[in-house]
């Protein structure tokens, strides 16, 4: 699978679009979770959601270190605690920048798997972080969406494209 970055114009149009519900969980949706997977732990990522790699759908993956990795079917987040905490976050969509973003410490979200079972998962720190940047993408929603001025400019500078459109 190849993975959609900022730097290409049809590939940052589909980054920027909400993506749709998962109306059916069958074998595809099962290689699918597999493909993303792959493709994630490929290119040293710890989250990708559908739109990043042409999918316009809402299905991410998440696996942070030794973890078993996890998919999320039409997520939703069902609480965020009022403590927040600061990531440095990336993004396989934006090569090679970062920047540090203030999220809601803890999260109880609901999902399915790729299996079609239903999910409820609270999650803390990190995995919590993950979880929102990759819902994000599911609403068209880029990480530098939450920096501003010169920070925001500066990563911009490095894209002329997404400078252009974003």
């Amino acid at each position: 699978m190849e993975i959609y970055t900022i730097e290409f114009e049809d590939q940052l149009k589909m980054l920027r679009q909400a993506a749709s519900p998962m109306e059916d969980i069958n074998d595809r949706t099962i290689k699918l979770a597999e493909d993303m997977i792959a493709t994630m732990i490929k290119a040293k990522g710890i989250g990708l959601a559908g739109p990043q790699v042409g999918i316009k759908k809402r299905i991410f993956a998440v696996k942070i270190g030794e973890s078993v990795p996890l998919i999320f079917i039409n997520p939703e987040i069902t609480s965020t605690s009022v403590e927040l905490s600061t990531y440095e976050e990336g993004c396989l969509s934006i090569p090679g920048q970062y920047a540090d973003l203030e999220r809601p410490k803890a999260i109880q979200v609901q999902a399915w798997n790729h299996r079609g079972r239903a999910f409820n998962l609270e999650a803390t720190g990190l995995l919590a972080t993950v979880i929102q940047h990759e819902l994000d993408h599911l609403n068209g929603i880029l990480f530098i969406d939450h920096i501003n001025g010169r920070k925001r400019r500066k990563i911009l500078d490095k894209f002329s494209l997404a400078r252009k459109n974003l």
